[in-house]
C-alpha cells in the first residue's frame, strides 16, 4: 500500500511539476478582427488628422493628398482582391488582407496592383491601423512618425 500511494504523489507532483512550468497559451485574442466585416463595397466619408496638422503629409498610398480620397469607393471581396475608385474616376486594383498580430496592433493591409501583376510578387503595399469594425462604419489609421511620436492620418469608412 505504501509503494501505491507513493508512486500516485510522485505521478502528481510530476504532472504539477510540468503543468506549471509549461509556457501558457492564450486561447483568447481580443484583437482578432474578423474578415468578413470588410468585405463590401466601403465609401470612404472623411479624412481627419490625430496628433498631425493637416498639412503634414502631402501625398497618401504614393497616389495624392489624402482629401482626394474623400467620397472614393472601395469595394473588398472575400478572396482579397478589391479596388479602390477615387471621385475624379481613377481607379486602382489592389490586394487585401487583415493582419492579426499577437502583441501588436491589428492591421488592414493592401498592395496596389498594375495590369499583370500577381499579389505575391509584389513586395511594396500599406499597412493600416484598424481603429474600429463593427461591419456597417469603419475606421482606420495611417500613422505617421512625428518625432518621437506617432500622429495619425485618420480615414473614417461607411459601408454601402
Amino acid at each position: 500500500m505504501k509503494k501505491i500511494s507513493f508512486a500516485i504523489i510522485a505521478l502528481l507532483a510530476v504532472t504539477f511539476l510540468f503543468t506549471s512550468c509549461a509556457a501558457k497559451k492564450s486561447t483568447v485574442n481580443n484583437n482578432i478582427v474578423s474578415r468578413g466585416k470588410f468585405v463590401g463595397t466601403w465609401t470612404l466619408t472623411a479624412v481627419t488628422y490625430d496628433g498631425l496638422l493637416p498639412a503634414a503629409v502631402q501625398v497618401v498610398f504614393n497616389q495624392g493628398p489624402a482629401q482626394s480620397f474623400v467620397n472614393s469607393t472601395w469595394k473588398l471581396t472575400n478572396s482579397g482582391n478589391g479596388s479602390y475608385t477615387l471621385g475624379d474616376g481613377t481607379s486602382q486594383t489592389i490586394f487585401w488582407s487583415v493582419l492579426n498580430g499577437d502583441g501588436m496592433d491589428t492591421m488592414f493591409q493592401f498592395k496596389k496592383l498594375f495590369e499583370g501583376d500577381k499579389a505575391q510578387k509584389v513586395d511594396d503595399g500599406y499597412r493600416l491601423v484598424i481603429g474600429s469594425n463593427d461591419g456597417s462604419s469603419m475606421v482606420l489609421k495611417t500613422p505617421v512618425a512625428v518625432g518621437d511620436k506617432t500622429g495619425y492620418i485618420v480615414y473614417s469608412f461607411s459601408k454601402k
